[in-house]
């Protein structure tokens, strides 16, 4: 089983913010699956079982997701390696999807969380988001909408990224790495 879990921030006003690709890539995953709710006040989760995943959007704020994550990873003893995180990432360009087992955090804060908490050898499925001009705006950056341009880019990135997740399940890192990844 593995325990797919997409970084975001609960609440209407997120929803189509760059901060919840994690989310958005969860939510679509969703529509195809047969799913039950699982409903443990201590997940601090969303929680949809399929029949081989768990599809989990914590509901923490995104610096406490390692609470959601270690909640749900022992009490259904997944090792770190069934373990997979999507997030944004500021550091690839719109549109890149990356994958990695491990490494830094690079500031995101949900990643630091969830390091803490489990280790860092889980993995790491990586999609750009561009980085704004000035360091300084980077908290509004990641806080604000996706344009209609890249909302509209967007709806061949997920399902792309669903592909690899599946992959993921049963091929190498190395090979998805290898057939997936955009740049």
């Amino acid at each position: 089983m593995a325990l797919i879990v997409g970084l975001g921030n609960i609440g209407e006003k997120y929803l189509l913010t760059r901060h919840n690709i994690g989310f958005m890539v969860i939510d679509e995953m969703a529509k195809n699956l047969n799913t039950t709710s699982i409903n443990k006040s201590n997940f601090k989760a969303d929680v949809l079982k399929s029949s081989n995943d768990l599809l989990v959007k914590p509901k923490t704020f995104m610096n406490l997701s390692g609470d959601a994550v270690i909640a749900i990873k022992n009490y259904y003893k997944i090792e770190n390696e069934d373990i997979i995180v999507i997030h944004d990432d500021l550091d690839l360009p719109f549109g890149a999807v990356k994958f990695k087992i491990g490494g830094g955090h690079g500031g995101h804060n949900g990643l630091k969380s969830i390091d803490s908490h489990i280790g860092k050898d889980y993995i790491r499925v990586r999609i750009g988001i561009g980085k704004p001009e000035n360091k300084e705006d980077v908290v509004n950056y990641v806080l604000n909408n996706f344009s209609k341009e890249e909302l509209n880019r967007l709806k061949d990135i997920i399902p792309h990224t669903i592909k690899a997740i599946d992959a993921l399940k049963s091929e190498s890192i190395n090979e998805v790495k290898s057939k997936f990844t955009l740049k």
